[in-house]
């Protein structure tokens, strides 16, 4: 889960900094969600789905179908 997060960033050519800032998080919160030294919580899972346009399940790594269920 945490190297998809941030490969979905460096595909969108973004930096950590620009993806806190729409989480609503310092930099160094959201790096440590993508070393795996910080549990991700729901909501900010939900958000990064929302930001990418991705299902949840993506993110997580249950499935390699990025496209969401209606």
């Amino acid at each position: 889960m945490y190297q998809r997060i941030r490969d979905m960033r460096e595909d969108n050519d973004l930096k950590q900094r620009e993806v806190a800032a729409y989480l609503n998080c310092s930099q160094r919160t959201y790096s440590n969600y993508e070393l795996g030294q910080r549990d991700i919580p729901t909501d900010i899972l939900i958000k990064l789905s929302n930001f990418y346009n991705v299902s949840v399940d993506y993110l997580l790594g249950l499935t390699t179908n990025p496209k969401r269920n209606k």
